[in-house]
């Protein structure tokens, strides 16, 4: 990577310009690069650290799985909705101020978080919390940069992005073994010794290296548009499998104020001086199908991420701890290839990158699909390495054409965007997912059920041989009932792991409607125009 790599960083590391400082040295240099690291580890373990604690939140607050995706979704709208506020939030308060404030506020609502007494509050902090992580990525990102030599500042994103690799692999072990053992509000108070001492440590080195500030105009009617049609149809996709959709009222209406605001955002927003987003950068060819499959590809994967734990302790029998170890080997090989990657990225064709990344999570999901109630857990972790694989060869390029032929003055507000559009998605994309599974899981229970006869064939020797062992005729069907459920159920994620697959194959064009970006495009972000048009 080159000092100027802006266009090849991975979604999330944000993009503003840090401040023309002298670098840090010696232990102080060591000291900042470790509080920086901290607070991003700490956010991005939170994103992935809940997944495998949604049963036991759910059953704690009496609740179903379903709504207690609640959790994770709420989190990552708000923060998709914070992500474009950043530049202006920084040049308002400045970059540490802001970057400290984000870390104190972020602690207090995991602290809350831990003592929400219904889902609703718990929800309701989550939110909050996702809110206020939005800045704190990007400026991590800012800070490091300024605190190197322009030399090293390839290896400072090297290390800044092993943190961010290795969260995800910590996340799930941390949260199962926390649940199993301590109780889930834990897995949101570590964030309070670990933001304290992150911004301690933050505040005393880089209080002095503030950036400017200046006061300048907010797209306020944008900002309201843009949380009021977000927010809308989030709601719609969570809300709707258990209001039978659009047969209710309330669905109706969700989905009415999220059109309508919608088409009002986009056409504010390009008519906007100032605009919360900048939607003239879909007119570039690049940015438009670049952000398009990253997004796509994002909600597929970030579905299946939340399906597969899900899935595991709700019908194969897992605690946390046991499908913690399950996910958490995808980060293995993705903490080896992507420093590769990134140094190759300039000279490797992206597009050719991605295309073996998608077709990477293709032969992960096809794999996936295959799973029977007899799987065990050797056959389980097969594909969870192998797709870190994919994920190393996925961000880095899609990112890269993605920012291609961008002016530097507006590759924050490309790398905002494109960040709002992928974390978007992916909340939706659980949404979607948890869905599409109980519904399939209905149809393959109506499937499994509608050649048995009470008192006839195998169900009536199975129901026989039930009671025989003790059992009474009600407790015999409902134990029948949880077999042909745990089928369905692993028919139904059967079913959209072959599907993400297939839509992950033809994602595959849409990744060769972008333009190879020139070598020093796709070091900076800064040339090949062409390839952005």
């Amino acid at each position: 990577m080159s000092s100027t790599d802006t266009a090849s960083t991975p979604p999330g590391m944000g993009s503003l310009a840090p401040a023309v400082l002298p670098p840090l040295q010696g232990p102080t240099l060591l000291l900042g690069t470790l509080a920086l690291s901290l607070a991003t580890f700490m956010n991005v373990l939170d994103s992935s650290i809940a997944n495998v604690s949604i049963p036991a939140i759910a059953g704690d607050l009496g609740v179903s799985p379903g709504q207690g995706t609640w959790v994770i979704t709420s989190f990552g709208v708000a923060n998709a909705i914070s992500v474009p506020l950043t530049g202006w939030l920084t040049q308002r308060f400045g970059a540490v101020r802001l970057f400290c404030m984000s870390i104190l506020l972020f602690v207090l609502a995991s602290w809350l978080c831990g003592f929400a007494p219904s889902l609703e509050m718990l929800i309701f902090f989550r939110v909050i919390q996702g809110l206020v992580a939005g800045p704190m990525i990007p400026l991590s990102q800012t800070l490091l940069l300024s605190s190197y030599p322009a030399a090293k500042a390839g290896m400072a994103l090297a290390v800044w992005g092993m943190t961010t690799l290795v969260a995800p692999v910590v996340g799930p072990l941390l949260g199962g073994w926390i649940t199993d053992n301590i109780s889930w509000p834990w897995i949101f108070y570590i964030n309070v010794p670990v933001g304290l001492l992150a911004v301690g440590m933050a505040w005393s080195i880089y209080k002095h290296r503030e950036t400017p500030t200046r006061k300048l105009p907010i797209d306020s009617v944008g900002l309201t548009l843009l949380v009021l049609w977000v927010g809308a149809l989030q709601l719609m996709l969570d809300k709707g499998k258990e209001l039978d959709w659009f047969a209710s009222d309330q669905i109706v209406i969700l989905g009415l104020v999220a059109v309508i605001s919608f088409a009002v955002f986009v056409v504010w927003e390009l008519t906007d001086a100032h605009p919360v987003v900048d939607l003239r950068l879909f007119k570039r060819r690049n940015f438009s199908f670049g952000a398009l499959s990253l997004s796509v590809a994002y909600a597929l994967f970030f579905g299946n991420v939340v399906l597969l734990p899900l899935w595991l302790q709700q019908w194969m029998g897992y605690t946390a701890t046991s499908a913690g170890m399950a996910l958490a080997p995808v980060g293995l090989l993705a903490i080896l290839l992507t420093p590769v990657v990134g140094k190759k990225i300039a000279v490797w064709d992206p597009r050719r990158i991605a295309t073996v990344a998608f077709i990477g999570f293709a032969v992960v999901l096809w794999m996936r699909s295959q799973f029977t109630t007899q799987t065990d857990m050797a056959h389980i972790l097969i594909p969870t390495v192998l797709q870190g694989a994919a994920m190393a060869m996925f961000f880095i390029p899609l990112t890269t054409l993605t920012l291609a032929g961008i002016e530097p003055a507006r590759i924050p507000s490309a790398a905002g965007l494109s960040n709002f559009t992928r974390i978007t998605a992916g909340a939706m994309g659980t949404s979607i997912v948890t869905t599409l599974w109980d519904s399939r899981a209905a149809m393959h229970h109506a499937h499994l059920t509608e050649t048995l006869v009470q008192g006839q064939g195998v169900f009536g020797v199975t129901v026989a041989s039930l009671q025989a062992s003790g059992l009474s005729a009600e407790q015999a069907l409902l134990q029948i009932n949880r077999l042909i459920d745990q089928q369905a159920y692993t028919r139904a994620a059967d079913d959209i792991f072959m599907a993400s697959a297939w839509i992950f194959l033809g994602l595959i064009s849409m990744i060769w409607l972008t333009r190879r970006p020139a070598a020093r495009g796709a070091a900076s972000g800064t040339s090949d125009a062409g390839g952005a048009h």
